[in-house]
């Protein structure tokens, strides 16, 4: 088994329809409380479609919404670090992929609205991933590279993103993917900002990035062809040999499944290709019971979760497998340990 090393996650920030901030939100996901609400959407049969709403004191249109809310989950991930640090800081951020439908002809200008919004500046090397669901995962492979080749002593990773939206919310039902009265094989959708402070420091308690893996999956959701779970299988079996481990000494995993049976399917069938002895138990955590569908920002919240779950002493242990899927067929993992160098 690996010892502990890698880079480490120091701080993290959200914002979520069930919370305000990564506390808050956690403890919410933790009691496994949700919050959906009317949206101002009807689906085919003139049912109002319920959705996990971040709530403002006003309305905000789309781009700045998503401005805000990035800006403030990277504001609670930065609290200690003086603003007129942040230029040396570079800043990843993830967005939705660009084969999303009706995806925002503006979001690639989201960068700049963040800082506008946050009246600060992020290093030159600041970089955008659009890769939607596993943009998170290749963010931390980044910012590894970044930090162990010397290029940054620290860097934060924000990811946001919202499925609010009539024009995505109608390519969802055209496919019938939303969960109705009458299609209980569908997500419900939300929106959601995360952020996450990796440093090379390895003298504390903290959640290291043990190993990542990534591969695509011929058979995706939208295919018709069988599903076997290659893609992410594979993917898992990367992350645990970067990690040098074996499926055995993990304890629990947090995945970005939504509802979908499809991809539930998937999960079952990725364990059952790697696991080949018995294990006594595995918890699954998926956090979107409570947040809904969040796109390129679940990979936030799913180590958000996993760092507040070890500082607090409610994981049930420290060696976490999360693993994400998106539509057109990427898979990524990753494995991450809690603790210390010795």
């Amino acid at each position: 088994m690996s010892q502990i090393s890698g880079v480490s996650i120091e701080r993290t920030g959200l914002v979520t329809s069930v919370g305000n901030n990564a506390p808050a939100s956690c403890a919410a996901m933790r009691s496994k409380l949700t919050n959906p609400s009317e949206t101002r959407f009807t689906n085919l049969h003139g049912e109002w479609i319920l959705a996990h709403q971040v709530q403002f004191a006003t309305p905000l249109r789309r781009l700045r919404r998503l401005a805000r809310m990035a800006a403030m989950a990277i504001n609670e991930c930065l609290e200690p670090i003086p603003a007129s640090e942040w230029p040396t800081v570079p800043l990843i951020l993830c967005l939705a992929e660009r084969s999303r439908p009706n995806r925002h002809e503006k979001l690639d200008q989201l960068a700049g609205a963040i800082e506008r919004e946050l009246q600060a500046r992020f290093s030159p090397t600041s970089i955008v991933i659009a890769q939607g669901r596993v943009s998170v995962a290749v963010a931390l492979r980044q910012a590894q590279r970044m930090i162990l080749g010397g290029e940054a002593a620290q860097v934060v990773i924000a990811a946001v993103d919202s499925l609010l939206d009539f024009r995505v919310l109608g390519a969802y039902e055209e496919e019938m993917r939303l969960l109705t009265a009458e299609n209980s094989n569908g997500l419900m959708v939300g929106e959601a900002a995360g952020a996450l402070l990796l440093t090379g420091r390895t003298d504390r308690q903290a959640l290291r990035l043990m190993g990542t893996g990534f591969a695509r999956e011929i058979a995706h959701v939208l295919s018709d062809a069988p599903l076997r779970a290659d893609g992410l299988a594979a993917a898992i079996r990367e992350a645990l040999r970067e990690a040098d481990m074996s499926f055995l000494d993990l304890d629990f995993r947090i995945t970005d499944l939504s509802g979908e049976h499809y991809y539930f399917k998937e999960a079952a069938l990725a364990v059952g290709r790697i696991l080949h002895s018995l294990k006594d138990e595995f918890d699954l955590w998926h956090p979107a019971e409570s947040v809904g569908e969040t796109g390129a920002a679940a990979g936030a919240v799913m180590i958000a979760l996993a760092d507040a779950a070890c500082r607090q002493g409610f994981a049930p242990g420290d060696r976490i497998l999360i693993h994400m899927s998106a539509d057109a067929g990427e898979r990524a993992a990753a494995v991450l340990q809690f603790g210390v160098d010795q």
